[in-house]
């Protein structure tokens, strides 16, 4: 899956959403780098990059992580525009982060979303953690029906379905022309990387 080098045939823009300490950084570190860290609530917003070949195809994926608190929620607005896909992230022991995709994620997407046919991927998180779950894999299943998302259950910790989670998402994307045209290196993309995170004097590295 992995692929290195600067040519690249689609770059495409990936944010990952959800309450503070779901885990959507050490999915992301658990990606991108194959390590998992228990860390602290992300400060701000994070983006890292990735190069990988899924479907036949040399991708760059700007991945952004956005911060869950609620003083923080005004400055992610801007970050929604021109994702291709959006990843839902909640904390399977945590029922009141499954709640809060519905009641304040999912209508964020609709309110900020600039793309009409935006892959989601919703991903119940810490399933190493089953004896403590309270969200059932059919609430996520249902969830996933009723909003036209993807649906998959990870561990960062132990990374299952973790890369499974990131490929599905690119596939799907890559089966949307719509997406691919504007993916393609033949279109103008530095506004992907000319977003500038909030300034903070804390950390941008966490687990939120």
């Amino acid at each position: 899956m992995d692929s290195s080098g600067s040519e690249f045939d689609y770059l495409f823009k990936l944010l990952m959403i959800g309450d503070s300490g779901v885990g959507k950084s050490s999915l992301l570190l658990s990606f991108t780098s194959d390590t998992f860290e228990d860390l602290s609530p992300t400060i701000g917003v994070d983006f890292k990059v990735k190069h990988v070949t899924i479907g036949g195809k040399k991708l760059k994926l700007a991945i952004w992580d956005t911060a869950g608190q609620e003083r923080f929620r005004t400055l992610t607005s801007s970050y929604y525009r021109g994702a291709q896909g959006i990843i839902m992230v909640y904390d399977v022991t945590r029922r009141e982060t499954f709640t809060n995709l519905s009641d304040i994620w999912a209508k964020e997407i609709d309110l900020y979303s600039t793309n009409q046919d935006c892959i989601k991927m919703l991903v119940g998180n810490k399933v190493d953690k089953e004896s403590e779950r309270v969200v059932t894999k059919k609430e996520g299943i249902d969830f996933a029906r009723e909003y036209g998302c993807l649906f998959i259950e990870c561990s960062a910790k132990t990374q299952v379905n973790v890369e499974q989670c990131f490929e599905e998402l690119v596939l799907k994307i890559l089966d949307t022309p719509s997406l691919t045209a504007e993916g393609s290196t033949t279109v103008k993309k530095s506004n992907i990387f000319n977003q500038k995170a909030p300034v903070s004097d804390a950390s941008t590295s966490g687990c939120c």
